[in-house]
């Protein structure tokens, strides 16, 4: 990391470097690289003022404060980078990227039940469910469909229809052709 710390009309001492290399050191805890920050401690009058510019993961994060006390400022600009950090990856946690319309994929669960004779035996069971499988819902269109169908062996296939953009099934006849179930 690289570190500089600035002093405007003030001098700036090896304790007080020291005491915003720690504090900078928490941060770092919250990135994985930290390029570089930008420390400039400056006095207006009876201000003491502390701004840290970090730059880490390809973001800016810029944080400003003052007190009448230059180690109050330099922990308050750092609890308030510690806040804007906290912030910036709630945000990246809850963010969930919207699929464009070619992407959408949808999944779908398979439940097989057992034959009526086994239902009807137990009365008190209604449906007996025997597997579950989850599929994959892409989009294609319906040539492309029976092609995928006639890869798999199954008897069915549900796909999203690219030209209608709606939740299709298409699956296999007795008669050696193909039905198509539309939403």
């Amino acid at each position: 990391m690289n570190l500089m710390v600035t002093g405007r009309h003030i001098e700036v001492t090896d304790a007080l470097k020291s005491y915003v290399e720690g504090g900078l050191a928490k941060l770092r805890t919250h990135f994985d690289k930290v390029i570089d920050a930008d420390v400039v401690l400056s006095i207006e009058k009876h201000r003491h003022i502390a701004e840290i510019n970090l730059h880490a993961n390809g973001i800016r994060i810029h944080g400003k404060e003052s007190s009448s006390d230059m180690y109050a400022s330099v922990d308050a600009v750092l609890g308030k980078l510690d806040k804007q950090i906290r912030r910036f990856k709630d945000r990246i946690n809850r963010h969930q990227p919207r699929p464009s319309k070619d992407e959408t994929n949808y999944n779908y669960e398979i439940i097989q039940a057992v034959d009526d004779k086994e239902v009807a035996d137990d009365a008190t069971a209604k449906h007996h469910v025997v597997m579950r499988e989850k599929i994959p819902v892409k989009p294609m269109s319906v040539d492309e469909a029976v092609m995928q169908l006639e890869l798999v062996d199954d008897q069915f296939l549900v796909f999203t229809n690219a030209d209608t953009r709606q939740v299709n099934v298409i699956y296999a006849r007795d008669d050696g052709t193909y039905g198509l179930i539309e939403s």
